[in-house]
């Protein structure tokens, strides 16, 4: 009896595939490219100019303390941002004010801005702390500064810009909303420096405890948020090549046969 013939199996054979890049894909890729690289660099630079920030913050905590008197008006204060220094002065208390909805392990209060009148006659404003809400809104805390002169260890803050305000221009009564120089001078004509003095102690020679609380945090620099951003827009930008690639692999033509 003949023996059955054997079966074959089909084989699948896959058919060559050439990079052939077609032009409104390659046009879609550069576009996608260009705008993930882009802004990759600029998380980059934000990144960079946090990091640097930070940098300044670390080398101000080893430092010595400065004299302020002995600081130019022309001085580059952003870069004495963070310094610890010395103020020798007399509080102007008529002018004091109460910056609103500061908060401070979970409860609501008051960051107290007062003048310091300085020996030379320049006015910088001193943060002296926090202290709590009263019962009510219309029970303001009261927390006069010492009379005479003082000497103020703290650091060097600038204006923050771009804060959120319920209102615009609130510089009427002694509660803010938010404060800086600039808008402390357009308020009441007195000409002062362009930064702020955070207290970091209380005042010498010493004065009955003020129940102000100076614990100020070290500043969130978002160093690594920055640097996630970075990575995620260039793997956008890795990712858009690489399906560029895969996208334009297509099968090669065969040779028709005769």
């Amino acid at each position: 009896m003949p023996n059955p013939m054997p079966s074959t199996a089909p084989s699948t054979v896959r058919a060559p595939r050439r990079f052939r890049p077609r032009a409104l894909p390659t046009l879609a890729a550069i576009a996608a490219v260009v705008v993930f690289v882009c802004a990759g660099q600029w998380q980059q630079r934000r990144m960079e100019d946090k990091e640097s920030l930070r940098a300044q913050f670390d080398a101000a905590a080893v430092q010595v303390p400065v004299a302020l008197a002995t600081l130019a008006d022309a001085t580059d204060w952003n870069a004495l941002r963070y310094r610890t220094v010395l103020a020798a002065g007399e509080y102007d208390a008529r002018r004091q004010v109460l910056v609103d909805n500061r908060v401070h392990d979970g409860h609501a209060g008051y960051h107290v801005i007062t003048p310091l009148v300085l020996a030379d006659g320049r006015t910088v404003l001193v943060n002296r702390g926090w202290t709590p809400q009263g019962a009510s809104r219309a029970a303001l805390p009261q927390v006069a500064p010492p009379a005479g002169p003082v000497t103020i260890r703290g650091r060097v803050a600038t204006p923050a810009t771009g804060v959120f305000e319920l209102a615009k221009d609130i510089t009427s009564g002694p509660v803010w909303q938010n404060l800086d120089p600039a808008r402390f001078s357009a308020a009441t004509g007195v000409a002062v420096l362009p930064v702020m003095i955070e207290a970091l102690a209380p005042p010498s020679p010493p004065v009955l405890d003020d129940g102000l609380v100076r614990d100020w945090p070290a500043p969130d620099f978002g160093v690594e948020k920055h640097r996630i951003y970075m990575v995620q827009w260039y793997s956008f930008a890795a990712l858009a090549i690489v399906l560029w690639v895969i996208l334009n692999l297509r099968p090669a033509k065969r040779a028709s046969r005769e």
